[in-house]
């Protein structure tokens, strides 16, 4: 349903967004001059326009949901035989499931993939990639139609944030055990100090 669908991915995208932003002190910093560039000093929410301003903070967000994506594995069935690249043939019916963590941290795709680095999301490096790579969101008819709002939403709450609080890291990401269920989950806490910015 939606309502599940845009619950509990978006919440577990911005609890890994905090722990990973929490680890990177100076991309953390980096956003916070965006904000103030975009914002000024102003404690107003931000508007529609003013969060598609935030091109460095949706980096930051798609390169937390290429190392963190909600929806971990997507299962599809073959509408015809396929013939893949290394000789084999999926045959029409059978389901086919697609690990996205795993796909997400493949050097096939991803140079230094355990690395956190937003700049994976400039548009020449978006343009270089294979458009499959990346599927946050799955892809095709059947993708998320709430993806663009989601984006938003997680922009919204990470802005609100990062404008009252430095994040720092109690838990790394090498710390984190994860369960893999329809979507990521942490087997335990995910622990970050929040301290007031003056």
């Amino acid at each position: 349903t939606f309502i599940f669908a845009g619950h509990d991915t978006t919440s577990m995208a911005i609890c890994f967004a905090l722990m990973a932003l929490a680890n990177e002190e100076k991309i953390q910093e980096e956003i916070v001059e965006e904000l103030n560039d975009i914002l000024g000093d102003s404690d107003k929410a931000p508007t529609y326009n003013e969060l598609m301003e935030m091109k460095f903070l949706e980096r930051c967000i798609k390169e937390c949901l290429r190392l963190y994506p909600s929806v971990p594995f997507i299962g599809r069935v073959a509408g015809e035989d396929i013939k893949t690249s290394n000789g084999y043939t999926i045959p029409k019916g059978c389901e086919v499931n697609i690990y996205i963590y795993e796909l997400h941290r493949s050097t096939q795709y991803w140079e230094d993939p355990e690395k956190f680095d937003p700049d994976r999301f400039l548009p020449e490096n978006v343009a270089a990639r294979h458009p499959f790579a990346y599927l946050p969101f799955s892809a095709g008819s059947r993708n998320c139609i709430g993806q663009r709002y989601a984006i938003l939403e997680i922009k919204a709450a990470l802005c609100g944030i990062l404008r009252k609080f430095k994040l720092i890291p109690v838990d790394t990401p090498q710390q984190i055990k994860y369960k893999i269920d329809l979507i990521l989950r942490p087997t335990g806490q995910v622990r970050v100090k929040f301290m007031p910015r003056k």
